[in-house]
C-alpha cells in the first residue's frame, strides 16, 4: 500500500468508504467491519477512524449506532446533492439510473432558466453567455467542450438573477460535466449541438422567454436521447 500523509489520512479514508457505498460495493443494509478491524485493515488511528465516519455519517450514507455499529444507508437517505456523492456517482456513470434522473432535473429547471434569463438578463450577463458560445465554436477537443459548455449553462443560469438557480448550478456542476462529456462523446462531432445553442443564445439577445424555453428543451432532449437513457 502506498504510503498516505497524516494530513491525507482522513479525507483518503472518506474517499475509499464513500466510493464503494455510492458504487455498489457496500450494499445497503451492510454492517461496516468493527472499528478496530476496519481501522487496521486501513491503517489508521481509530480516532481518525472515527472522524471519517462521522463524514460519511454526515452525508447520509451510513447510520452509526452505539451496539450495531456502522451500517450503510438505502439510497433514499443519501445527500444526493453534497458534491462527494455527486462526484461518486458521476465516476460509476451510467450504471444506473442517476443520469436518467438528472436528465429529468434538467428538463425541469433549465429550459425555465432560459426563459428568465431571457427576461432578466443585462448586457453583461449576455456578454458571458456569448463568450461562453464563442469558446465552444473554438473548442479543439472534448474537454474544452464540456469546460465551455458548462460556462454556457453557468451563464444562463446566472442571468436569472435568481440566486437559488445560482447555488443550484454550483452543486451540480460536476454531474452536468460529466454529463455533457458523456452526450457529446455519443456523437461523431462533439460540436453537433451548436447550433441549438446559438438559438438559445439569440433568444436571450432578443428577449423571447418562450423561444429560449423551447430551444433549450430541445439541448436537454437531445442530450438526453444522445445518452441512450431516454424512455420515451
Amino acid at each position: 500500500m502506498k504510503p498516505i500523509s497524516i494530513r491525507n489520512l482522513h479525507s483518503h479514508v472518506v474517499q475509499e468508504l464513500g466510493r464503494k457505498i455510492v458504487g455498489g460495493e457496500l450494499k445497503p443494509g451492510e454492517i461496516l467491519p468493527r472499528e478496530e478491524v476496519l481501522a487496521e485493515r486501513m491503517v489508521i488511528s481509530r480516532t481518525a477512524l472515527r472522524e471519517s465516519l462521522k463524514v460519511l455519517n454526515s452525508k447520509g450514507l451510513i447510520e452509526t449506532r452505539q451496539k450495531t455499529g456502522s451500517r450503510v444507508r438505502e439510497k433514499r437517505y443519501w445527500n444526493q446533492l453534497d458534491a462527494d456523492v455527486l462526484a461518486w456517482r458521476c465516476e460509476s456513470m451510467p450504471t444506473d439510473d442517476f443520469v436518467e434522473k438528472l436528465s429529468e432535473m434538467r428538463e425541469i429547471i433549465e429550459p425555465a432558466a432560459a426563459a428568465a434569463a431571457a427576461k432578466h438578463r443585462d448586457r453583461k450577463q449576455l456578454a458571458r453567455i456569448k463568450s461562453a458560445y464563442a469558446a465552444m465554436d473554438a473548442a479543439r477537443d472534448l474537454d474544452a467542450w464540456t469546460q465551455a459548455d458548462l460556462e454556457f449553462h453557468q451563464g444562463v443560469l446566472e442571468a436569472t438573477n435568481n440566486e437559488l438557480m445560482v447555488s443550484l448550478f454550483s452543486v451540480i456542476e460536476t454531474a452536468l460535466g460529466a454529463y455533457f462529456a458523456l452526450s457529446a462523446s455519443k456523437v461523431a462531432d462533439f460540436k453537433y449541438s451548436l447550433p441549438q445553442h446559438l438559438a438559445v443564445l439569440e433568444a436571450i439577445r432578443l428577449q423571447r422567454p418562450t423561444v429560449a424555453r423551447e430551444a433549450m428543451l430541445g439541448i436537454v432532449v437531445d442530450s438526453r436521447t444522445n445518452i441512450g437513457r431516454t424512455k420515451r
